[in-house]
């Protein structure tokens, strides 16, 4: 069961993270999405940047992964957004069985 839940991660600029968030959970693609402050050092465009953005992190099914992306993809308002699809190896078998249930069949 653990292999069927993904965390799906992405920094996103702060004004946007409550609607993008928002969208993510009504839409059901994904059962929760914590969102925390980070600051963000890249190079974009050949130059260093620096960004204070905030990290969501999103629980889902692995098969609902590549909707959530390409959602994602569609109302993130940057060129190249982070869009990381990482593997939940094991995890607390209740909150696992509830991430399930609360994401479209």
């Amino acid at each position: 069961m653990p292999e069927e839940i993904v965390l799906v991660i992405s920094t996103v600029p702060r004004d946007a993270s409550e609607r993008i968030a928002s969208a993510m959970v009504e839409e059901r693609l994904v059962a929760c999405v914590n969102a925390a402050s980070v600051r963000s050092r890249f190079f974009w465009k050949g130059e260093c940047s620096t960004e204070e953005e905030d990290l969501l992190i999103m629980k889902t099914r692995k098969d609902l992964a590549h909707k959530v992306m390409a959602r994602l993809q569609a109302i993130h308002p940057y060129d190249v957004p982070e869009i990381l699809i990482i593997p939940v190896l094991d995890g607390y078998r209740p909150y696992l069985e509830w991430i399930r249930g609360e994401t479209v069949p």
